[in-house]
């Protein structure tokens, strides 16, 4: 492994400047690494080869002296599920194989208007819908730190291809915890940020009101970078906030260096204990409470009622939303289209294209969706899902007047083994039981790496949610602790991961 690829986002970003490395170097030593791992890992679906070629201007235009955005020449792994104009978009599903968008999505947009780097797009569950990477038409993605367990899900390629060192950018979305998860399983850093703060336009619906593009990083500060170049208000999106947003890489700067958690309150959820979580991850939640208690913070016990009935109003609420979302893949205007033999009307072309090129999981939430929404059920299903929802917005804003953020484990076990829960949906959906609640109140929440798991050492984060557009004091927190973190540990959590397999470090 090269220095280079271990370097953080913001270390790249020190040396691009100070002429000490070439966005060129940098970017070849990435896709150098993706060669060398993605056979085993495969967190990539596509390798961008316009990718040499847009490092070159960056370094044109530096050595020319013009200024520049301090990102410039970082190269970025992007999610499938946000539309490129120069790479096919697939969010992992067959029925958009080899599609080619003729826009970038916004916040593709201005990544390359800063200057930073595609080196491809990441592999994802299809359409979104999956806690662990198994549900993609291309075949599953697998984490670094064990290549027989998962990376997480939806976003498992961007979670695994930061971990494996093969980009230290990733840009992900986060339904129900598609960022986050996929960060405690691969010890990286994930945010989703506040609903409406990141634009959503060119990014393949799954269910709009849940859905948030955010960074997947390795170091709080690298997330906060990112998330400076992709917020922000948009026109396109009709959901956009048109707030002025703060320096998110600031805030995590003043967390790592300030006296944050001293006087800050921490909530603790006590209708979450700690025998619903696998004993390593309960244990080094507790250690890192007890860590952020030595540093001055205050733990203090709330009461969120109806958080136990988030998994069942997100699993009414996103399928009906995607059951809609998802009619527009009719083999009329783009995809696949599967044409039955003898002739077939429309509604024939358009069945057998989506029994064709739908895999099944997003056939059971369409199913599902358009039962929910279907008359007669509408209102005893997805109508009381929406009042659950209303009533977990209540529980924040109740949290939220007593405590300044609220800490989960980011999920409630390590990676489990690939193909473990593939037959198990619900053990699969539950697998989100702490994240998705942010979703459903629009509230941010980021997963920092906690350390390893004491049965089974793998990685494990700890969660922290804050009220909507408070992302900045997310980063603060986040800093802080991981300071304190990795002053206890000596190195950064990913240094102390296992070789890959064949031996590639």
């Amino acid at each position: 492994m090269t220095d280079i690829i271990r370097l953080t986002a913001a270390e790249l970003a020190d040396k691009l400047n100070a002429g000490e490395l070439s966005s060129r170097e940098a970017t070849q030593a990435h896709l150098d690494r993706i060669a060398a791992v993605d056979g085993d890992v495969h967190a990539f679906l596509h390798i961008n080869e316009g990718a040499i070629a847009a490092a070159d201007a960056v370094d044109a235009s530096r050595a020319a002296g013009e200024q520049l955005h301090p990102l410039a020449g970082v190269p970025l792994a992007i999610k499938d599920v946000l539309v490129t104009k120069d790479q096919p978009t697939t969010s992992g599903s067959k029925i958009l194989e080899g599609y080619m968008s003729p826009y970038d999505a916004t916040v593709v947009a201005r990544a390359r208007a800063a200057g930073l780097i595609a080196l491809g797009k990441t592999n994802m569950d299809e359409f979104a819908m999956g806690s662990s990477t198994e549900h993609s038409a291309y075949g599953p993605t697998r984490n670094p730190w064990d290549l027989d367990r998962i990376p997480g899900g939806s976003g498992g390629g961007s979670a695994a291809a930061v971990a494996a060192f093969e980009a230290p950018l990733a840009l992900g979305s986060d339904t129900g915890g598609s960022i986050r998860q996929p960060a405690h399983v691969t010890g990286t850093v994930g945010v989703k940020p506040t609903y409406g703060s990141v634009s959503r336009y060119g990014s393949i619906a799954l269910a709009s009101s849940l859905d948030q593009v955010g960074p997947v990083t390795r170091t709080v500060l690298d997330s906060g970078l990112l998330h400076d170049v992709i917020g922000g208000h948009d026109a396109n999106d009709s959901t956009s906030l048109t707030d002025a947003w703060p320096s998110f890489a600031e805030a995590a700067r003043e967390g790592a260096r300030g006296d944050v958690l001293k006087g800050l309150k921490v909530g603790v959820i006590k209708e979450l204990p700690d025998s619903g979580f696998q004993p390593g991850v309960a244990a080094s939640f507790r250690a890192s409470l007890a860590l952020m208690e030595q540093q001055g913070a205050e733990i203090v016990e709330i009461s969120t009622p109806h958080f136990e009935y988030g998994v069942a109003a997100y699993y009414l609420i996103l399928p009906a939303e995607a059951s809609s979302n998802l009619a527009k893949f009719d083999s009329v205007r783009f995809g696949m289209r599967v044409t039955p033999e003898g002739g077939a009307t429309v509604e024939d072309v358009m069945s057998a294209t989506r029994e064709a090129g739908f895999g099944d999981e997003v056939k059971r939430r369409i199913i599902l969706g358009t039962y929910a929404l279907s008359a007669g059920y509408y209102d005893a299903y997805y109508g009381s899902a929406q009042k659950v929802r209303t009533l977990i917005q209540q529980d924040f804003d109740q949290a939220f007047s007593q405590v300044d953020v609220i800490a989960t484990p980011t999920a409630p076990t390590t990676a489990f083994k690939l193909g473990e829960r593939i037959g198990d949906p619900l053990q699969m959906y539950l697998n989100d039981l702490t994240t998705i609640p942010a979703n459903l109140a629009g509230v941010p929440g980021i997963s920092i790496p906690s350390g390893l798991a004491e049965d089974d050492g793998l990685p494990v984060g700890i969660q922290f949610l804050a009220p909507a557009r408070e992302d900045a004091r997310l980063y603060r927190v986040g800093a802080a602790l991981e300071t304190a973190l990795v002053d206890s540990w000596g190195a950064p959590l990913l240094t102390r991961a296992p070789q890959l397999a064949g031996g590639k470090n």
